[in-house]
């Protein structure tokens, strides 16, 4: 049996931001496994994971490599189910009993697929084709194992459809379509449609490993939990939940509840929060989307180093908040104030490369701590309501390196801190531009340092970026032509100033706060 090792919030930090660069190369697997009996004897499956993922997690390369000649066929029909060594049937319930790697094909229309093998035995199920739906539950178990894989064989087409109504209610009951009690790993090539019509759509009450397949998830709750930790590094995963979009939860466990997109590429729409971590969420590589939200990427900790992030939310776009906090059972802090009176917990804010894009109703990148953004990219259309802010830090926010430009409300505006080994500029305006608005920045000898096109009707700017000198005076106009429909563009590629008004002139490194605030 493998026991991952715990990631503690800080120090997991570096080890998983160290990730990308180690696991983007590396080699493909192979695999017996075939999307028939009949077609040729091996398939690419999608990205390996790094040795440290590996090391982390339950995954090991070697589960998506068998031999053909050891797999058990299963055949799914209602009523005539059938199966060999380690397969029961009773009715319409097939059950895996023993360590093996069995092929299911066929459908049911009203039954399930359990697993129920020792707790410390590997089973590898191959959806070949199948369809299972249930009226009284959910249509696939895992209730025990060491670990589970669901391999899902090149060019076949899979679904799981559970009941409104489960018969079982118990706490320890299972509660989605997809649902495992074990370690469980998602993989291969093929498509698999999640409906969770009760509760959730795939969830796992140990660690979830997502490496492969095209995974359609729709749910009434939670569209993907895993309890330990969330990994996805390929596959292309959508989930429409009314609850979480994914999430990692486990609050009991010390370094558990962490949650990490390594590759692939994960869209979400949830009714409540967007992707979630109790403990640490990380974007190494890969594309994350939340189109709908309520906060978008949530977790003590937050960091990311690379991939592409764009998030829509009703409320705080990214928010570390909540797990690990600095607060008595009143909820007050007990680390000192923030620049304007606010608690600083323990949560952070960490960006060193990658693509952030954020449109918010809320606070755009918000932490009840401190963030540091060193590398990549971070691009925020925030609130235009002055109770929320585009950039909202208790603690300290450096910018050291990177990218930054968040446009918002001016009455709860938030600037880099004094400490900050980058300089910017702070532009507030007279009247809030509405959204479309072309606003740029020259330099002192008329050059243009950066262009920026609002989505929503900002009165404040905050830009950072490398070139900007600290002292130097610049100035604002508004108006001219962008070669960029929205968000930001550096240099002269960026537009032109021709037809542009002068509104203002600002002095690089000088920034005051919103309401309350003062000079950072």
């Amino acid at each position: 049996m493998k026991f991952p090792r715990p990631l503690t919030s800080l120090a997991a930090l570096g080890l998983v931001l160290g990730l990308a660069a180690c696991s983007a190369d590396a080699p493909a697997a192979t695999s017996a496994g075939t999307a028939s009996p009949s077609a040729a004897t091996t398939s690419t499956t999608a990205v390996v994971p790094s040795a440290e993922i590996e090391e982390d997690t339950h995954f090991d390369a070697d589960d998506l490599v068998w031999d053909a000649a050891d797999e058990i066929p299963v055949t799914l029909a209602d009523g005539a189910s059938s199966g060999g060594d380690g397969v029961q049937v009773d009715g319409d319930t097939v059950t895996i009993t023993a360590a093996g790697t069995y092929r299911l094909a066929g459908s049911l229309s009203d039954g399930s697929v359990v697993v129920a093998a020792g707790d410390q035995d590997t089973v590898r199920l191959i959806l070949d084709g199948v369809e299972l739906a249930s009226s009284t539950g959910s249509p696939f178990v895992v209730n025990s194992a060491d670990e589970a894989i669901v391999y899902l064989a090149d060019g076949t087409a899979n679904s799981l459809t559970d009941a409104a109504t489960y018969a079982d209610t118990g706490e320890d009951a299972p509660n989605a379509a997809l649902y495992s009690a074990a370690d469980l790993t998602v993989a291969g090539s093929g498509s698999l449609t999640v409906t969770g019509n009760s509760n959730n759509g795939i969830t796992t009450n140990d660690g979830l490993v997502l490496a492969g397949g095209q995974v359609q998830v729709t749910s009434m709750d939670d569209g993907i939990r895993g309890k330990d930790y969330v990994v996805l590094l390929a596959g292309d995963y959508a989930v429409d939940a009314r609850g979480d979009g994914v999430k990692s939860d486990n609050e009991e466990d010390a370094g558990r509840g962490w949650l990490l997109v390594d590759g692939g590429t994960l869209t979400v729409a949830s009714g409540d929060d967007g992707v979630k971590a109790f403990n640490l969420l990380t974007v190494t590589g890969g594309a994350v989307s939340v189109t709908e939200s309520v906060e978008g990427l949530e977790a003590s900790h937050i960091a990311i180093g690379g991939g592409t992030v764009d998030v829509v939310s009703s409320d705080d776009g990214v928010n570390a908040a909540g797990g690990t906090s600095s607060t008595d059972a009143n909820g007050f802090g007990t680390m000192g104030g923030g620049p304007m009176g606010e608690t600083v917990g323990d949560y952070t804010v960490l960006v060193t490369g990658g693509e952030l894009t954020i449109d918010s109703e809320g606070d755009g990148l918000d932490s009840n701590g401190t963030a540091t953004i060193s590398g990549g990219t971070v691009v925020v259309n925030g609130p235009s309501s002055d109770g929320n802010g585009a950039l909202d830090v208790n603690g300290d926010l450096l910018v050291n390196g990177g990218t930054v430009a968040a446009a918002g409300s001016a009455g709860m505006a938030v600037a880099p801190s004094e400490g900050s080994e980058q300089s910017g500029v702070q532009v507030t305006f007279g009247s809030t531009q509405p959204a479309g608005t072309v606003i740029q920045l020259a330099d002192s000898d008329g050059g243009l340092v950066a262009t920026f096109v609002t989505t929503k009707p900002a009165a404040s700017l905050v830009l950072s970026a490398d070139g900007i000198v600290d002292g130097g005076t610049y100035a604002v106009h508004t108006g001219g032509t962008a070669a960029i429909d929205g968000g930001l563009a550096l240099g002269s590629a960026g537009g032109s100033l021709d037809g542009s008004t002068e509104e203002a002139t600002v002095t690089a490194g000088e920034y005051t706060s919103g309401v309350g605030g003062g000079p950072r």
